[in-house]
């Protein structure tokens, strides 16, 4: 698949797609504590999303071989790495680390929502680590550093630059805090679709790969564990797990490449 550029108008629009996403994601944090279930995180995502005029776009979707995905959100815990489904027996305790992961595409009515916008409803992607109630100086360490090598990452976001360069750029900084490095999954492209061309691993080497251009829409996404990166496969054909058990932090936002520079757009 070809890199897809975006045109100033769909710029727009995602940018007020991030900035919507960016808050119901806020308000999925304030909702997560202890004794939550995680489906009810999913629950109020799903009326968010709805309210704001946006498309759950991870329910239903599907990879391969595996079932569709039944929820709007990911929300993994501790040592799940990536895609844990939210369910209504699963309660948040103190102590956990909590990942939620959410995309949307919007507007879902171009002529309500954005009436200058007659195309088709774009999407933007982004997550968020953080710990419930007290956390540990471990649990503070990891989210601090993978947060840490998304910023290294974001800044390699250049005009001329390449995609080896952010790859590796995250890599060092995770690598400086020795934590094992997620190698089979990774960020990508987005706008159009949910996953689309460039691939944007989380190691690499600098100078290595597609070239950066102004309209390029990326989901950035270091995921990084305190033991070694290696993970599994849940059995319910979605959740990553770390192999070791350890613990694991994800953080993602989406940006484009601007003829001015980078824009994070699932900020508030």
């Amino acid at each position: 698949m070809a890199i897809r550029i975006k045109t100033a108008k769909e710029i727009s629009v995602l940018q007020e797609c991030g900035k919507r996403l960016a808050a119901i994601l806020k308000a999925l944090q304030e909702k997560a504590r202890p004794g939550t279930a995680t489906g009810e995180i999913d629950l109020l995502a799903q009326n968010l999303i709805r309210d704001a005029g946006g498309i759950a776009v991870f329910r239903g979707y599907r990879v391969e071989d595996s079932p569709p995905y039944p929820a709007s959100i990911c929300t993994s815990i501790n040592d799940e790495v990536v895609h844990g489904i939210p369910r209504p027996d699963t309660y948040l305790r103190e102590g956990d680390i909590l990942a939620i992961d959410i995309g949307m595409a919007w507007p879902r009515e171009s002529a309500k929502e954005f009436p200058s916008y007659q195309g088709r409803p774009l999407v933007t992607d982004t997550a968020v680590s953080f710990s419930i109630g007290n956390s540990t100086r471990e649990s503070d360490r990891l989210l601090r550093g993978t947060k840490e090598a998304l910023w290294e990452g974001i800044d390699e976001v250049k005009s001329g630059k390449r995609v080896g360069d952010l790859s590796a750029r995250i890599q060092k900084k995770l690598t400086e805090y020795g934590f094992g490095i997620v190698k089979g999954l990774a960020g990508h492209g987005v706008g159009y679709e949910l996953h689309e061309d460039p691939l944007i691993p989380n190691y690499g080497k600098a100078g290595t790969g597609p070239l950066l251009k102004t309209g390029m829409v990326l989901a950035i996404e270091p995921m990084a564990t305190l033991g070694k990166g290696d993970v599994r496969l849940d059995r319910d054909g979605w959740t990553f797990q770390t192999i070791d058990g350890s613990a694991s932090a994800h953080f993602e936002h989406t940006v484009v490449l601007t003829p001015n520079g980078t824009l994070v757009l699932t900020m508030i």
